[in-house]
């Protein structure tokens, strides 16, 4: 059985979503997409992974509906940690009432819910 080399790095991608069962979903599809991922319910977890992780994190996916606090003010607390790391977003919002809203950057990266596998892959390679 023939290993990959350690040379291949596979991109780290950081999930974070209130709900378990989409976070579950999007972990199980971006493994099988070549993706390493970690996963938060929540801010308070995924500032803990950006901290505790001792590897790159290339990509932190985040809902922008977050409980407490929203994705937009994660996203800035997690590239403060991590500054190298890119941001996408998902939301059932359209991008155009979420930047009129202040929550993301008029050139954030918004993938709507719902999305398919293939859109969001599309996304994540797209900044990396």
């Amino acid at each position: 059985m023939s290993q990959a080399p350690e040379t291949d790095t596979r991109p780290t991608v950081l999930v974070v979503d209130d709900e378990e069962d989409l976070r579950d979903i999007m972990r199980r599809m971006l493994e099988r997409r070549g993706f390493d991922t970690l996963t938060a319910g929540d801010s308070t977890q995924a500032i803990e992974a950006c901290r505790q992780h001792p590897g790159d994190i290339d990509i932190l996916i985040t809902d922008l509906g977050l409980p407490g606090v929203s994705g937009g003010e994660l996203s800035r607390s997690a590239t403060e940690l991590r500054p190298e790391m890119r941001v996408v977003y998902i939301s059932g919002l359209p991008k155009e009432i979420a930047v009129a809203d202040g929550l993301i950057a008029e050139d954030a990266l918004l993938v709507k819910k719902p999305f398919s596998s293939e859109a969001l892959v599309e996304t994540l390679r797209s900044v990396l």
